[in-house]
């Protein structure tokens, strides 16, 4: 009979860096979006979390400021 050889697997990416690599998706995940407090919707959290208002809120919220300040000198 013929005897099967064993070939060891060629190694494509080291383990090292397949490691690094699964720890940053691992990172990715981890970032939740919180929930806007006016409407419940997704937000970004990193970009405005102190706000925690979604896009179109934000915008709300901004449009409003300039609003109130366009009106402020005709009323005086």
């Amino acid at each position: 009979m013929r005897r099967k050889r064993i070939v060891a697997p060629e190694t494509v990416v080291p383990s090292e860096i397949l490691e690094q690599a699964k720890q940053a998706l691992e990172t990715d995940r981890v970032r939740r979006r919180g929930k806007c407090v006016v409407c419940g919707s997704e937000c970004i959290s990193g970009l405005n979390s102190a706000e925690q208002l979604c896009w179109v809120c934000r915008r709300l919220k901004i449009s409003a400021w300039l609003e109130a300040e366009q009106q402020m000198p005709a009323q005086e």
